[in-house]
């Protein structure tokens, strides 16, 4: 298929690899053109603007949060001659990847209904490193046919593929909430480890144990080796994109009347670790405030891999 790319950060970059590697026609657009150059070396074409990457069948959008999605498919500063809207053919497909907010999705539907174009939301569950063996999760939400003449591209990048659905909203509903699942986990997790590791017990024979007995699960397997290795950088998932995520779940929650008291307390977390320096840190770092609580130290702006004093 002809595919448009737009956003190479590090799950972008994976993603649109493993399609050339399926034999896709990829165009890659990134504002930053330094991460070009790496797919241009796998076969990749570049696109000197959006237009450029709307050419083809489909285009995939993977970028940071709502307002660089709104950038790009609406045009900067509205001006929609120079977003994917503006630009996608008929009938073509936008595949919105990033994980962006309900409200969002919907008026992305909205528009491209009104301009002829399909729309499909498939946020990804997975980090880099899983971005990169292609063994993603895919959410998929949208209209039957358009989902389907996707799937190619869904099989190239992800190991499994879940529908949720004709309306795409609700693949970006179940991406937020999970999302704010994990990083409960995350929260959980902090508080546990600080608890055993004041006692003395050995914190990574600790996460062996869970991990092999009652917490099999590779969400407690990832994070329990960060938390006890204390390995916060390079961030996999850094910790502004975390405390955007828990807000898009309370957005979520707001708008359908369900309380989520827990996602406060993690918003919470998310702008402690921030004020003390840790934009750069992987959002699993937000365990650390958990041992300074207990009085095991305090994060330091700065400190290299969330040293504690």
């Amino acid at each position: 298929m002809r595919v448009g790319f737009i956003g190479l950060g590090n799950m972008g970059s994976a993603m649109a690899a493993n399609l050339l590697k399926a034999g896709h026609e990829v165009t890659v657009y990134n504002r930053t053109p330094g991460k070009v150059q790496q797919l241009l070396n796998k076969g990749a074409r570049s696109a000197a603007e959006v237009a450029d990457a709307c050419r083809g069948e489909v285009v995939i959008t993977m970028l940071a949060d709502d307002r660089a999605v709104e950038s790009v498919v609406f045009g900067e500063k509205g001006g929609s001659s120079s977003g994917i809207l503006g630009n996608l053919k008929k009938d073509a497909i936008h595949v919105s990847s990033s994980t962006i907010s309900v409200t969002l999705s919907e008026r992305l539907a909205a528009a491209h209904a009104a301009s002829g174009q399909r729309f499909v939301a498939a946020p990804v569950f997975g980090r880099p490193e899983a971005a990169a063996e292609a063994k993603l999760f895919i959410a998929v939400a949208g209209a039957p046919d358009a989902a389907e003449a996707c799937a190619p591209l869904f099989e190239a990048m992800g190991q499994r593929v879940f529908h949720f659905g004709d309306e795409p909203p609700i693949a970006n509903l179940v991406k937020v909430s999970g999302n704010f699942l994990i990083a409960s986990v995350i929260e959980a997790l902090g508080e546990a480890l600080a608890l055993v590791g004041k006692a003395g017990v050995d914190q990574q024979q600790y996460v062996d144990f869970l991990t092999s007995t009652l917490f099999n699960a590779p969400v407690y397997k990832t994070y329990g080796g960060l938390i006890a290795g204390k390995k916060f950088e390079p961030a996999g998932f850094a910790a502004p994109l975390g405390l955007k995520d828990v807000r898009l779940a309370l957005a979520a929650g707001d708008t359908l009347r369900v309380p989520l008291p827990l996602a406060s307390l993690l918003r919470d977390r998310f702008l402690s670790l921030l004020a003390r320096g840790g934009e750069s840190r992987d959002w699993s770092a937000i365990s650390q405030l958990a041992a300074e609580d207990a009085g095991q130290g305090t994060l330091r702006a700065g400190d290299p891999a969330g040293q504690r004093s």
